[in-house]
């Protein structure tokens, strides 16, 4: 959970912590997750943005295959009922937040 630049940056939203693992659980797949607490230091280097939710520990990248959409789909849905509502779509994987100083009901597509 803390930057994966090594630093040690670890700022993980409990609320945010308990929505994944219940999604994990309803959506019954592996959720894994490439990325989710960031420094100001390593968002930067990813090309993140200035005011992302990695920053502040309430988003979580998760690492599944476009080609295995059903998975994504069962991913979602469980983001979803568990009450995420910002969800990004790419070909790596999903990037979901429930940051409450981003805009709402989110969804995009990369």
């Amino acid at each position: 959970m803390s930057c994966n630049c090594g630093c040690g940056f670890m700022n993980v939203n409990t609320n945010t912590l308990k929505k994944l693992h219940l999604a994990r659980e309803m959506a019954g797949v592996s959720f894994p997750v490439s990325s989710w607490c960031r420094c100001p230091e390593h968002n930067k280097a990813v090309g993140g943005r200035d005011n992302s939710a990695h920053l502040r520990g309430t988003a979580i990248d998760i690492r599944v295959n476009s080609s295995d959409s059903h998975k994504r789909f069962k991913i979602i849905e469980a983001l979803i009922k568990v009450g995420f509502n910002r969800i990004g779509i790419y070909d790596w994987g999903i990037h979901v937040d429930d940051d409450q100083s981003l805009p709402k009901e989110q969804i995009w597509k990369d």
